[in-house]
């Protein structure tokens, strides 16, 4: 999970480079969509697809599909409130502007949680990745270690999480072009599974039963191919930062087309490479396919790759969720207890109650290793895409604000179809809500997601933030 503060300085990075070699302020449209992508791939989708994949089978990649035009609209949506309205602050600014501090105060609240169960759910896929060399060693044990590397990172007081994070985008974007490349190779028949003398081939999408699981299975589903898609909405934070404003589309349509298409080809190739009924939650499903073939420490390999990449994405979400913490704090929505920072510059007191959820993390992987992980993703995704609905309908809501003054000043970028995308967008976000209810075991993530919501709206009922 990335906040707007890691986007905007991993933007700060690009900047700096750019004008040393050109002398230009600004980022381009390219430039916003590689950041886009490395800022968004993570756990979600190396270890989250196993449970897509589990639901519905071969129909997972439509499920992706549905999943990018719903996350395009979210972000074409945030976009223009952005581009239009660039004094207006965040996402929460904008549905106070729209709905009232109550509807503000609900949304911070809901992200900055949404942020922990994420960050959570990093944590527990680390250790399911580490048990692949040590499977004998409970999932605990990992999430123990691992939390407390990320929170001594964090105590430490890393200055610059831009430089850190634009490494390990490319290390990701480079380990899914890697295995895209890995499977046109075995495709064109230049790698072989271990059982290739038994005369096995390429499987053939086509003559695979696309919905084994039935239409509920690719509904049921939805959540969790939307939730790899999580962190489009808080790149439209950089949107402002394009040395041409109008150059914006591309970026957008770029960042949407090569995210969806990596996601869909790599699970194409997975599918290809392994029968999806032997994808499990206890792996991921990259490791599963790469481990039916020949080569020697091919998925160990990976492994390490994923677990890197993954490791960063942890670390910056602690980070992140500390600074959502701290800015809802300074906008009276959360005590000023959390502003204290300590000799070093580290908001110490917000940074631990954010690690208070790995804590239930550790205790949950000890009680339930085997289903922690779809609990958390669950309930993270509908809190994430819950405040979705939120941003959309701010937008519709805040876009004749800026339209009145198109006629003057010109309106800089307007989403396509509004405000019926928008509706389109909610429509879809309320159907996935409702495909989590047919399952029992994400059935559990969504009535916690609930209670978290009404808790949340009776406390802004009772807190009266300070109106800047």
């Amino acid at each position: 999970m990335h906040d707007e503060k890691i986007v905007l300085q991993i933007v700060d990075h690009h900047k700096k480079k750019e004008k040393k070699q050109t002398g230009e302020i600004g980022i381009t449209w390219w430039q916003l969509s590689l950041i886009g992508i490395g800022s968004i791939v993570g756990a979600g989708f190396f270890l989250g697809i196993s449970v897509a994949i589990k639901l519905t089978g071969p129909s997972v990649i439509i499920a992706f599909l549905i999943a990018g035009l719903i996350s395009y609209i979210a972000f074409t949506s945030l976009a223009e409130m952005k581009i239009n309205a660039p004094k207006s602050g965040s996402f929460r600014d904008y549905a106070r502007q729209a709905f009232g501090d109550n509807v503000g105060f609900i949304s911070g609240w809901m992200f900055w949680i949404a942020g922990v169960l994420i960050m959570s759910s990093e944590v527990t896929a680390l250790s399911v990745f580490s048990r692949y060399w040590f499977p004998q060693i409970q999932l605990w044990i990992f999430s123990v270690i691992y939390s407390c590397l990320g929170l001594g990172i964090n105590l430490l007081g890393v200055k610059d999480f831009g430089k850190i994070e634009s490494f390990f985008a490319i290390v990701k974007i480079a380990a899914l072009v890697s295995f895209l490349i890995f499977g046109m190779l075995f495709i064109l028949g230049y790698a072989s599974p271990k059982e290739a003398a038994a005369g096995t081939s390429v499987i053939s999408l086509s003559a695979l039963n696309w919905f084994p699981q039935g239409i509920t299975g690719l509904w049921s589903s939805m959540i969790f191919a939307l939730f790899p898609f999580a962190g489009v909405a808080v790149v439209g934070a950089a949107s402002k930062e394009l040395k041409k404003s109008e150059s914006l589309t591309k970026a957008i349509n770029a960042l949407m087309l090569a995210l969806t298409f990596l996601y869909v080809a790599s699970i194409a190739m997975i599918l290809k490479m392994v029968y999806w009924d032997q994808i499990q939650v206890s792996n991921s499903p990259f490791i599963t396919a790469l481990s039916e073939f020949h080569l020697p420490y091919l998925g160990s390999i990976f492994n390490v790759i994923i677990i890197s990449a993954a490791f960063s994405t942890f670390v910056g979400a602690l980070f992140a969720i500390t600074n959502v913490l701290l800015s809802l704090a300074k906008d009276h929505e959360a005590p000023k207890i959390v502003l204290k920072k300590d000799n070093r510059g580290v908001n110490v007191i917000a940074l631990l109650i954010g690690t208070s959820g790995l804590f239930i993390t550790i205790i949950l992987s000890f009680v339930l290793p085997s289903t922690i992980y779809e609990y958390l993703a669950t309930s993270a995704g509908v809190l994430l895409i819950s405040n979705w609905i939120i941003i959309l309908a701010s937008q519709i809501k805040n876009r004749k604000n800026y339209s009145i003054n198109s006629a003057s000043a010109g309106k800089k970028f307007e989403m396509l179809f509004a405000p019926y995308s928008s509706y389109l967008g909610i429509f879809l976000i309320i159907l996935t809500l409702i495909g989590v209810s047919f399952n029992p075991t994400h059935r559990m993530g969504l009535f916690v997601s609930i209670g978290i919501v009404v808790i949340i709206s009776i406390a802004s009922l009772k807190v009266k933030p300070t109106k800047k």
